[in-house]
């Protein structure tokens, strides 16, 4: 191989290294990897901070803009709609969706139509209107746009649906952080804390954390004893439910 060829392979060879090198990281965090969930808990505020770290330390002219999203636990569902016929309300038709989330908040340091366009949304899912449900069989366009519009609007209603888009706060242009809510209802599980690092309509960098809710005391107990012990677990509550029935009644014929 001749001196020339062997450098431009080497030369090759080193631009893509190069290319990546020149892209700036994120390094996120946030406050509480774990929170739990007691009889006293009416909801926390999680905070998602972090830094960029550009090459060589030199802030770029143009504006980088952060988007942080919590999002979890996915699970299938299924959507029924109801109508009133003959003054008695009947399920009329359903649907199945197999990745909903049972929470997801996005924050942003500006609206997130002004950061990327529609197409780069709905690749990162960035927005209540980008999630990607997974309809399980073949539904009508119309029917899937009702029923997840409904959806969203219920679960918008009860805080599981969040979006804000001035909820990050940009410092020297390296520093980011947002506060994102975490409402009483919201479900158990894992969920994934993610951080987009977004310039001239692209998504420079993605990085994510885990995040666990889970119960914890009493809570924890019951809902354990529900999952490992079924029989038993019904079983107490209804023998539970006799011993409480019969103690209100004999108070009564006391009185």
């Amino acid at each position: 191989m001749s001196a020339p060829r062997a450098l431009l392979l080497s030369l090759a060879m080193l631009l893509p290294a190069a290319a990546h090198a020149a892209d700036p990281r994120l390094v996120p965090d946030v406050s509480s990897r774990a929170i739990d969930i007691q009889y006293s808990f009416t909801g926390e505020e999680l905070l998602l901070f972090g830094a960029i770290l550009y090459p060589g330390q030199r802030l770029p002219d143009d504006r980088a803009d952060i988007v942080v999203v919590l999002k979890g636990p996915v699970r299938p569902i299924v959507l029924r709609e109801k109508r009133r016929v003959a003054g008695i309300w009947v399920n009329a038709s359903s649907i199945r969706l197999r990745t909903s989330p049972g929470f997801y908040a996005i924050g942003s340091s500006r609206p997130i139509d002004k950061l990327v366009d529609e197409r780069t949304a709905a690749i990162f899912e960035l927005g209540l209107a980008n999630l990607s449900m997974s309809p399980s069989g073949f539904s009508e366009a119309r029917k899937l746009e009702r029923f997840e519009a409904g959806l969203t609007d219920l679960y918008r209603r009860s805080g599981l649906f969040v979006e804000n888009p001035s909820a990050v706060e940009i410092t020297e242009g390296v520093l980011y952080r947002a506060r994102i809510p975490v409402p009483a209802r919201v479900p158990v599980g894992t969920y994934r804390a993610e951080t987009y690092l977004i310039s001239r309509g692209r998504v420079l960098a993605v990085a994510s954390r885990d995040v666990q809710i889970r119960k914890a005391g009493f809570e924890r107990f019951v809902a354990l004893a529900a999952q490992r012990h079924g029989f038993l677990y019904g079983l107490s509550a209804v023998v539970l439910s006799l011993l409480l029935g019969y103690g209100a009644s004999a108070i009564f014929r006391r009185r």
